[in-house]
């Protein structure tokens, strides 16, 4: 009789005769996870199970497990050999805190001599037997005890289910390029985008001096505190100062954050295809800015056409982004006051509604090609 914990995957029952790649790139994601935790991860009748382990350590493991995408839930067990006598007895040996519960017994192994409904009685009246003040509810329960007899002549004791982030197995879509500012948002989006599959690659503009050491420092701490959920994150660090010195210099200023984000995006194919990623991923959001209308967007859309510009926040609320930064640890490193470069020369009045010729011959007057080339000369890369 030992503890293990058992875990359980979600959408994957959906991929049909692609269903082994998910698995094994779930498997993989799983024993990075918990690679330097003294344990043992195997996959046995339908079940992932981690055995082996320090009491001590079921907390971390917990904690980790719980991050992992494609993992829905998880529960702490009992796992012992299929006998009906030691079964009976740790049943009996139960104290359970709450009012009322039920039993559920999966009898996987139709050899086990007792019939399920027949079980299940027969443990709950055990229960109530040891526990006088408990009361079986078939619904409404604040407790189950679930008995799973499996076919391999284990059985797995079980009452309580653990949450998990769910999602896609990460790296089963691809990889993408996520711009990473010092704000609440984009960390979220990684975050969001991950969640369905895709391997997340960083890059961060930055504008020194205008721009603080502290602000690039913000950055790197953002992608460290993502890395529980995307594994470590390889983060492009591009210097955008004299890009954004041209702009003011030659360009009409309503129209400056517009130019500026259409050089990011050029900027971004160019790391794209440096990293072999699929997308770009933003955490734009409607509305939520000038440089986030409809026009300006499609703008942004224009600048490059070689690669898909996806944005998961695109509809949501901002306290709806807040609350998930919240939940993943990023939002008081995200509120920090170190302004990253979108903040620089500021106009008064963006433009909030740009036309696309407009915008093209305002870009014209600069020589961006080249401003580009010297960008990406000066690139840096840092390990997350």
């Amino acid at each position: 009789m030992k503890r293990v914990i058992l875990l359980r995957f979600g959408e994957l029952y959906l991929k049909g005769k692609n269903r082994g790649y998910f698995e094994k790139v779930l498997m993989n994601n799983i024993k990075e996870s918990v690679k330097d935790m003294n344990c043992k991860f195997y996959r046995s009748t339908g079940r992932y199970i981690v055995s082996d382990y320090d009491e001590i350590d079921e907390i971390t493991i917990i904690d980790r497990l719980k991050k992992v995408f494609g993992l829905v839930s998880l529960s702490v067990a009992i796992e012992m050999d299929t006998n009906l006598n030691d079964i009976e007895n740790y049943i009996a040996n139960l104290k359970i805190n709450a009012k009322s519960f039920r039993v559920s017994v999966n009898r996987a192994d139709k050899s086990f001599p007792v019939q399920s409904n027949d079980f299940e009685k027969k443990l709950g009246a055990i229960i109530c037997r040891n526990n006088p003040n408990l009361k079986v509810k078939l619904k409404d329960f604040e407790k189950e005890i679930v008995v799973d007899i499996r076919e391999n002549g284990l059985t797995y004791i079980l009452s309580e289910k653990i949450a998990c982030v769910g999602g896609m197995p990460l790296g089963t879509a691809g990889k993408g390029l996520l711009l990473l500012s010092g704000g609440i948002d984009s960390p979220v989006a990684g975050y969001m985008i991950a969640k369905r599959g895709l391997s997340i690659v960083g890059l961060h503009f930055y504008s020194f001096p205008y721009t603080s050491e502290l602000a690039k420092q913000k950055v790197i701490s953002l992608a460290k505190l993502l890395t529980p959920y995307l594994g470590h994150i390889k983060l492009y660090m591009c210097p955008f100062t004299k890009i954004q010195e041209e702009i003011h210099k030659n360009c009409s200023p309503e129209f400056m954050i517009t130019i500026m984000r259409r050089i990011m995006m050029k900027i971004s194919a160019k790391v794209c295809e440096l990293e072999n990623c699929k997308a770009i991923i933003t955490g734009e959001n409607l509305g939520q800015v000038a440089s986030q209308t409809v026009e300006s967007l499609t703008s942004t859309n224009f600048s490059q056409t070689e690669f898909p510009i996806f944005r998961p926040l695109i509809a949501f609320d901002k306290k709806d982004i807040i609350e998930i930064a919240k939940q993943i640890n990023t939002y008081e490193t995200s509120i920090l006051p170190y302004e990253d470069c979108c903040t620089v020369f500021l106009p008064k009045n963006p433009v909030i509604k740009p036309k696309l010729d407009k915008v093209i011959r305002e870009e014209e007057k600069l020589n961006y090609t080249q401003l580009i080339d010297e960008a990406m000369k000066n690139l840096e890369i840092i390990y997350c």
